[in-house]
């Protein structure tokens, strides 16, 4: 039916499609003109930048800000052509290069996903000299990549059980394939945590003692059922695909700081929703630092296309993110 109406307004599909293109890449210059200082590729140099904040995990020393991966991997939580964009940017030679201006700018950490597309880029990093420090975020259960082998083809300081996965086993009674599973990568030599978007996963595990060594903790709860989200306020605008309150962010980081173990917030910018101007992104690194422990560190996505995402981020975490 949306073909039928877009032709009896005498737009063809693939003219409707082309608009749609644009649209979408118009987007993606919106979330980069918050951070917009100058040309991206100019501002990059061979020049390390100063040091950021730190915080330890086990026996390692990693910055306050971690890049993420969800970017690399096209996952752009705004829709199918900005997922499109993100893909065709970030090759693995792009990414790569991505991760080592990052290193430049300072940060030691990166949180990646063991896939096809980027399996080889831990290698080529180490050929290029890189030190950053690995995290491998992992949805455990089969078919999947063995804990054993990611560490022997990556290197990672940590293994992390998938937020969305760790949700629903919760919800179906099943954490204790979670349990099993910080057993395994222990048994792999590395350190193991859990990670979650529903805040009453993080504080059971917290409660009950498990033997983990961070957590992931993303600031927005998007894997509520249509239950749960039957009983939220109601909200002024449509709710269109996944669902970002504004009170998540609060309860979240209300267990962050009961935690005992090191944290690692994710989507403190809303996937892009906090980018409208420089003023929010600086708002939300702000919020972010002020409500999680001095012994945590946020992960952060990027997409540097359009302007230098990267610097921008590492200069909020040095205001807001050092020793307090």
């Amino acid at each position: 039916m949306g073909s039928d109406k877009h032709e009896e307004q005498g737009i063809g599909r693939r003219e409707f499609l082309s608009r749609l293109s644009a649209t979408a890449t118009g987007s993606a210059l919106a979330l980069g003109n918050s951070c917009r200082a100058e040309d991206p590729s100019s501002a990059d140099t061979t020049s390390p930048a100063p040091p950021l904040p730190t915080i330890r995990l086990g026996d390692h020393h990693i910055t306050r800000l971690i890049a993420g991966c969800n970017p690399i991997l096209g996952y752009s939580y705004m829709g199918p052509i900005l997922d499109q964009h993100m893909r065709e940017y970030f090759t693995p030679e792009q990414t790569v290069e991505f991760l080592l201006r990052c290193e430049r700018a300072g940060i030691n950490a990166h949180q990646f996903s063991y896939r096809d597309k980027t399996a080889d880029v831990p290698r080529k990093l180490r050929d290029r000299a890189s030190k950053m420090k690995l995290i491998c975020l992992h949805a455990g259960g089969e078919p999947q990549t063995s804990i054993k082998q990611i560490v022997k083809d990556t290197g990672p300081i940590a293994i992390v059980h998938h937020g969305g996965v760790t949700d629903r086993l919760f919800r179906q009674g099943k954490s204790r394939e979670v349990h099993d599973f910080i057993k395994r990568v222990h048994d792999a030599g590395v350190l193991a945590g859990v990670s979650a978007h529903n805040p009453d996963c993080i504080k059971q595990v917290a409660d009950e003692g498990w033997d983990v060594d961070l957590f992931m903790t993303c600031f927005y709860y998007l894997t509520r059922t249509p239950q749960e989200l039957e009983k939220m306020p109601p909200v002024v605008t449509l709710q269109v695909g996944y669902p970002f309150f504004a009170s998540d962010p609060m309860a979240m980081t209300n267990v962050i700081r009961q935690a005992d173990q090191p944290c690692l917030g994710f989507k403190i910018l809303a996937a892009g929703r906090m980018c409208g101007s420089d003023h929010k992104v600086e708002a939300a690194f702000k919020f972010a630092f002020e409500h999680i422990k001095p012994t945590d560190g946020v992960i952060v996505g990027m997409y540097p296309r359009y302007s230098d995402q990267i610097r921008q981020n590492a200069k909020y975490t040095r205001q807001f993110g050092k020793p307090r």
